[in-house]
């Protein structure tokens, strides 16, 4: 599986906001925190704001504020924004229309494809941005996947 840049700089930049809520803030401030290429951030806050995941302001007083709260803002919410799906095998959607001879190639790799994309959809769908902010904010990534120190449970 591969995060793309726009997905990885969008989750940074939403940390970014979560924790200076209250007050807004411009895309130099993010982009040189979280060391972002100017315009590329420019990109992504666009697709951010079109998805409500942040709101803006113009003007002397203006920026960006999170949309929701932070609680509410999951990666896979912030990965959809930016990627669209979560996950694709030739392009497509594992639960898309297959070519029917793949289905006779290899029975079985559909299923595991499936597999996986439920499983990071499990997990996208369970970190937030909040928990992003926490002390250890591998936590909850690593209870999801059933780490206990650093081996599978």
């Amino acid at each position: 599986m591969r995060i793309s840049a726009k997905a990885d700089y969008a989750i940074r930049a939403l940390v970014e906001l979560a924790a200076d809520a209250g007050r807004p803030l411009v895309c130099e401030g993010i982009a040189a925190a979280q060391h972002i290429p100017y315009r590329f951030l420019k990109s992504v806050m666009r697709d951010l704001r079109r998805t409500g995941l942040v709101r803006s302001q113009r003007g002397c007083e203006g920026g960006y504020w999170l949309g929701r709260d932070a609680a509410t803002i999951t990666l896979a919410d912030v990965v959809g924004a930016v990627d669209g799906g979560l996950m694709t095998v030739h392009g497509e959607s594992p639960d898309g229309p297959a070519d029917p001879a793949d289905a006779t190639r290899a029975p079985g790799v559909t299923a595991v494809w499936r597999a996986i994309q439920a499983r990071t959809e499990e997990i996208l769908n369970g970190v937030t941005i909040a928990d992003l902010l926490t002390e250890s904010p591998a936590e909850p990534a690593a209870s999801l996947l059933g780490l206990v120190g650093g081996r599978t449970a």
